[in-house]
């Protein structure tokens, strides 16, 4: 059943608030690769943090749109018919700024609420079993206790951002450089139960950028994921050809081009006061 917090009826349009998994994962599996963040974040460990907006015509849901909670502005996801989408962004998921994830097409229903900075499109790329080429590299598998030292490598100024829960739940590999921590890639979030994962936080120190680094730790994080996910996907601005290449070599390909922008809702006191902030290094290709 869908738990019922707001139903109103708009355009002939019933929007609800649901906790009904099976219900979201049937509607996100119909665009499987554009959704995988959000089919991993029905997970136990992500599903907490996550607030689900649906919108029904009649008992078939045609647009979800998930909250993720956490500081703002938050991520935001949305899928599926505009004025469904609209719908929900009108009367039920209604965050002052976020950080926006959508599809081109969706642009225009969430305008409608929303003011929305510029940017570059976005690419969301994706391997499988089949398509993936290994970069044979001397990388290493990092493990919790090293959370400090990959920190100092993103130059965050404090070891504490990146938790050391986030590498014991996700796969994070490394290269060094007589000793040094140099390049790094991990993961953003895994799921077992969609067989998906997706990769971020790709890094390399400038001084050793343009040697194919970045490429031969992305490369043993995709590997390891591909024991046990059917896909793995990325993000990657459009305006990076060498990141867009370096994944390449190893067999990514261009599932889709959307948008991830930051939106301030219209009205809000707090519009055009955010600061940009996004998942870490979600859309850093490999430098």
């Amino acid at each position: 059943m869908v738990s019922l917090a707001v139903a109103r009826r708009e355009r002939g349009l019933v929007v609800r608030e649901t906790a009904d998994r099976d219900l979201l994962r049937a509607f996100l599996e119909q665009d499987r690769l554009f959704a995988a963040y959000a089919l991993c974040d029905l997970d136990d460990r992500e599903f907490a943090r996550s607030r689900w907006g649906v919108a029904f015509e009649g008992s078939s849901p045609v647009a979800v749109v998930l909250e993720y909670s956490g500081a703002t502005p938050q991520p935001l996801f949305v899928m599926g018919r505009p004025d469904g989408v609209s719908a929900i962004l009108e009367s039920l998921i209604r965050p002052r700024a976020a950080f926006v994830s959508a599809r081109t097409e969706l642009l225009p229903a969430i305008e409608a609420h929303y003011r929305v900075d510029p940017g570059p499109p976005m690419i969301r790329m994706w391997v499988d079993r089949a398509r993936f080429r290994p970069y044979p590299a001397e990388v290493e598998r990092l493990v919790p206790a090293q959370v400090g030292e990959l920190n100092r490598l993103y130059d965050l100024g404090f070891a504490s951002w990146l938790p050391a829960s986030a590498i014991a739940d996700g796969v994070y590999y490394g290269l060094r450089v007589r000793g040094r921590l140099v390049s790094a890639a991990g993961t953003h979030v895994v799921s077992r139960t969609a067989r998906l994962a997706v990769v971020g936080n790709v890094f390399t120190a400038a001084e050793h950028r343009g040697r194919g680094y970045a490429t031969a730790v992305t490369g043993a994080v995709t590997a390891e994921l591909l024991r046990f996910c059917d896909q793995v996907v990325l993000n990657v601005r459009a305006d990076n050809p060498p990141a867009i290449a370096a994944y390449r070599r190893l067999g990514y390909a261009e599932y889709v081009r959307f948008e991830e922008r930051l939106v301030h809702r219209l009205g809000s006191a707090l519009a055009g006061l955010t600061a940009p902030l996004r998942r870490f290094l979600v859309s850093r290709g490999p430098r």
